[in-house]
């Protein structure tokens, strides 16, 4: 009997959908595979999730706070006098020698909002926003060199090996992402943040939580083009008999470095196979 495409789809309903759960459920549901095996599948938070996307921006080289919503009247009162002995007794500070002098902000303080946010005049567009945003003052640390203040802000510790509050993100959730990496890395014109590759890193996490790099110039991915003189064919081979090796080593040593190279390269083969535009978004 002769059948059309449009026959087929409507007495297939149950198969094709059988055919996408059985998918679903392989990824997602009771037979997905373990962290172990994949460490990047998406796991469930502990309490129902409010965002979808979180997008964090550090301004290395912005305003200080002290410029924008972090009002000290005291420090702008004491402009011109000496930094008190009880900040500097018995201390050595780089960068610094003598007895500096205080410098409160020129900028002009107001509160606004139903919460009597203060703002400075350097940020007028966000005065009518105030109640809207969060401010967090209780957050402080002796660290005012630039490379252990960005560790600590990034990582919770001043000094490298911690991950980052993207690779605990992931760690934790996951990615619903099939062929994205689930956390993300942008840096404004090619200079790495004062921390360094760490501010991003996994620490002593495997390594397939840390963030992945977009670059604006050359591969925006590293390692997801093909290498010179193989074509996706062999690189097919290559990743398949790379993967067996691994999973041989995994089910002998069933370490999870093990686990995060097989999910690392496949994620890079279906960057390039499943989403080849993305190698084009990251340039622009």
């Amino acid at each position: 009997m002769h059948l059309t495409r449009r026959h087929f789809l409507c007495d297939a309903q149950l198969g094709i959908g059988a055919i996408a759960l059985s998918s679903l459920y392989a990824r997602d549901g009771v037979a997905a595979p373990q962290a172990a095996v994949n460490p990047l599948a998406p796991r469930q938070p502990h309490f129902p999730a409010k965002a979808k996307q979180v997008i964090y921006l550090h301004m290395t080289g912005s305003p200080p706070n002290l410029d924008l919503w972090d009002f000290k009247p005291e420090l702008v009162k004491r402009t011109g006098e000496d930094c008190p002995d009880s900040f500097l007794k018995g201390r050595t500070f780089a960068f610094t020698s003598g007895v500096p002098k205080l410098l409160g902000t020129p900028r002009k303080f107001e509160q606004y909002g139903a919460g009597g946010q203060w703002m400075s005049d350097a940020v007028p567009n966000l005065h009518e926003h105030a109640d809207e945003l969060c401010m967090v003052h209780s957050m402080y640390t002796e660290q005012f060199n630039h490379a252990p203040a960005e560790l600590l802000l990034y990582t919770g510790s001043p000094r490298s090996g911690r991950p980052a509050m993207g690779a605990w993100v992931t760690y934790g959730l996951g990615s619903e992402n099939e062929n994205l990496p689930g956390y993300v890395v942008l840096i404004s014109s090619g200079v790495q943040p004062n921390g360094g590759a760490n501010s991003f890193g996994s620490g002593f996490l495997p390594s397939v939580f840390q963030g992945v790099q977009c670059r604006s110039k050359g591969d925006p991915v590293l390692y997801a083009s093909d290498p010179p003189g193989m074509d996706r064919a062999l690189r097919r081979k290559s990743l398949d008999a790379l993967r067996d090796l691994n999973e041989l080593q995994a089910a002998e040593l069933g370490h999870p470095e093990t686990a995060t190279r097989i999910a690392q390269y496949e994620l890079a083969y279906r960057m390039q196979v499943a989403v080849p535009e993305v190698m084009d978004i990251t340039r622009e």
